[in-house]
């Protein structure tokens, strides 16, 4: 009972307007060392006055590798060095448990994002081709809180 009274005080007392965050879906498809399909969830937060942006991401990879299919868990960052313009720039780092992969590319008001990056086999799992090399990826990022 303590834990719901709690959680009832702190979503209560959270106070922000859809312009101090953005959070919803998100789904990309994703073409290294084969086509990967990533669906999950984003938060993107404006900082100092909307100078800056951080995004932080949770996904599950869907792949078809050597006829088995696979599910392999990713984070991400991502950093948005301004908030100007309707086409923005972003640098982006991206973890699974086989794979880091930094990229760059340009988004379309946080909603649609094209990037390019190269990923470095971190571990190779049996049965699984390593995950490596030139990236390609076009997202799209679905706010629900926008309007």
């Amino acid at each position: 009972m303590k834990k719901i009274i709690i959680v009832a005080i702190l979503l209560l007392g959270f106070n922000a307007n859809a312009q101090d965050f953005l959070v919803g879906p998100t789904i990309s498809y994703q073409s290294q060392a084969g086509n990967l399909l990533k669906v999950g969830g984003y938060y993107l937060q404006p900082m100092a006055g909307d100078s800056f942006g951080l995004k932080l991401e949770a996904n599950a990879q869907f792949a078809y590798f050597r006829d088995a299919f696979r599910v392999i868990p990713e984070g991400s960052v991502t950093f948005y060095p301004t908030f100007d313009n309707l086409i923005l720039p972003f640098v982006e780092g991206e973890l699974t448990p086989y794979t880091v992969t930094p990229k760059v590319g340009l988004t379309f008001a946080t909603i649609m994002d094209i990037a390019v990056g190269y990923g470095f086999d971190t571990k190779i799992k049996e049965g699984l081709k390593p995950i490596k090399g030139f990236t390609f990826s076009l997202g799209f990022n679905i706010p629900l809180n926008a309007f």
